[in-house]
């Protein structure tokens, strides 16, 4: 069901001037979080053959690590409407945009990410990855005060991401698509998704 609750806060967060029909996916395309959900209603109620061993450990282990990116999303959007604060750590003082990818990390993944933006953005662990391979759960950076990799949100998927943008804003979801955003995009990195399902623990430069 955590797949279905976020296609639909997906769909609600759009805003109607940037509903533009996307391509065809690929014909390899990974399944839809929709599918997913599908495919384990039907597993539970007995209606799919058992995998073998070894594609079962595979196919439990890529469940796990698409369940903990979605984990991670949901908490993230947990916090949408709290206030921005300079240096801000915790959903009661308000959180400033390092301070808030910080906190989910840890609470969702038991990642703990140093402080700053741009260190987030160099640490050791989580991997550069291109615009066009984000996953929801990816750290993306953007350059908002003339310095590369000034800030930084969450990937929610749909060219969304969730942030806490400024001063006398709170957190929120946003179009990577505007021109604002598309002009300062400098970055993506990926957690070892994987490594944190089977071992949580701390990521350090």
């Amino acid at each position: 069901m955590r797949y279905l609750v976020l296609a639909t806060a997906l769909v609600l967060a759009q805003p109607v001037a940037h509903a533009a029909p996307q391509g065809p996916e690929p014909a390899a395309a990974a399944t839809t979080p929709a599918d997913d959900a599908i495919m384990r209603l039907l597993g539970d109620r007995g209606l799919l053959k058992p995998l073998g061993a070894p594609v079962a450990m595979v196919q439990s282990l890529r469940e796990s690590v698409r369940d903990t990116a979605s984990d991670l999303v949901m908490t993230a959007m947990n916090f949408l409407g709290v206030p921005y604060r300079r240096g801000g750590n915790t959903a009661d003082s308000g959180f400033d945009c390092s301070g808030f990818t910080r906190h989910i990390f840890e609470n969702s993944l038991g990642l703990v990410l140093p402080r700053r933006a741009d260190e987030q953005a160099t640490t050791a662990g989580l991997l550069p990855i291109n615009r066009s391979e984000l996953k929801p759960g990816d750290l993306v950076f953007f350059n908002t005060m003339k310095r590369t990799f000034s800030h930084v949100g969450i990937y929610v998927g749909d060219d969304k991401f969730i942030h806490a943008p400024r001063a006398g804003a709170e957190v929120r979801i946003e179009d990577m698509r505007e021109s604002y955003w598309a002009r300062r995009f400098t970055g993506a990195r990926r957690a070892d998704l994987a490594a944190a399902v089977t071992s949580p623990g701390q990521v350090t430069r």
